[in-house]
């Protein structure tokens, strides 16, 4: 059975502190590019497979791009994103419906609750269920959908690993990695998401940071347009007072994180940093990927610092401040 590598082969990247004790330990595995691509550093077991989980969404939008949807700014972005399902959020993923031809049952995502509070409890006070275009997915399935709908597939099988598009995304996946993929597993969102290495995934973000909208590459002109939608509307990546806008909105990096503990960002100087918590938290995610690049000199330590203030990284005991979230990398 394919297998992520194994507690004896993780470090320790991050620790939970409560009133001066260590409370908990995230271990897991990272590694950071420079600007050229070359490791900076590699921590723990950096070739041993993960499933990338949502991280993988950046190299299924470009999939979706060189397919024939045709996205820009905010619905390119929204196509990448892991949405908190706000109302803006659900107004993107209508258009891309709306521009295949499609409603809101086309889509094979599960029904679910928007992940930002004040449209749930909008919901629940207009007596609304779950939805599907509220599922933080949406964006990347309705794009998947608006590809079919260019290139003449079949939109009701869209999802089965043998369907012309999945088989385009994992040859575009592949491309972008420069590996071959030898494991897929179902997504939470019922897409097929492919096993690869942090350094295989790290290689894909880099040259995803690196690519140029002048490239005499398709691909990569997508990929240099898929950052700039990103950075120039971070509300979409995530949502309002959510981790991956902020440090996008804030810092200038293109933040994506994963279920299950996967975390990649891309520096404005182009340094990727990639991680994996092994026991799949995502609270600490965020602020060791942060230290990474600190440290790689990609970013000020003191604009980090800023910005890691607004970040829920406190330990809260009897209502007040009692600890931290903190990496130890």
């Amino acid at each position: 059975m394919p297998e992520t590598f194994a507690v004896t082969d993780a470090v320790e990247l991050a620790v939970v502190e409560r009133s001066g004790f260590i409370e908990s330990r995230h271990a897991g595995s990272a590694i950071v590019l420079d600007p050229e691509g070359g490791v900076v550093s590699a921590l723990g077991a950096v070739e041993a497979p993960i499933l990338p989980r949502s991280t993988l969404k950046p190299m299924q939008a470009l999939a979706s791009v060189s397919a024939g949807a045709t996205l820009e700014g905010p619905h390119l972005a929204v196509a990448t994103a892991s949405h908190s399902g706000t109302d803006r959020h659900v107004a993107l993923v209508t258009d891309i419906l709306t521009a295949a031809g499609l409603g809101e049952d086309a889509l094979q995502c599960p029904p679910a609750w928007p992940g930002d509070p004040a449209a749930r409890d909008e919901m629940t006070r207009e007596l609304i269920g779950p939805q599907r275009v509220r599922m933080n997915c949406s964006g990347k399935h309705a794009a998947m959908l608006l590809a079919c709908q260019a290139s003449g597939w079949d939109t009701t099988t869209y999802l089965d690993p043998q369907h012309p598009l999945q088989v385009h995304t994992r040859e575009v996946i592949e491309r972008m990695t420069g590996t071959k993929i030898t494991a897929t597993a179902t997504d939470g969102c019922g897409a097929p998401v492919h096993a690869m290495s942090l350094t295989a995934l790290a290689r894909a973000f880099h040259r995803i940071g690196a690519s140029s909208e002048k490239s005499p590459f398709a691909l990569h002109r997508s990929a240099g347009t898929l950052v700039r939608a990103v950075r120039e509307n971070p509300w979409v990546i995530q949502g309002p007072g959510q981790p991956d806008s902020i440090v996008t909105e804030r810092l200038g990096v293109f933040a994506k994180h994963g279920a299950e503990g996967v975390m990649a960002m891309i520096a404005p100087n182009g340094t990727t940093a990639v991680l994996k918590m092994l026991d799949g938290s995502t609270r600490a995610g965020a602020v060791t990927a942060l230290t990474l690049l600190v440290r790689a000199g990609a970013l000020q330590a003191a604009d980090v610092a800023r910005t890691l203030a607004d970040l829920p990284l406190t330990v809260t005991g009897g209502g007040r401040d009692v600890g931290v979230i903190r990496p130890t990398v």
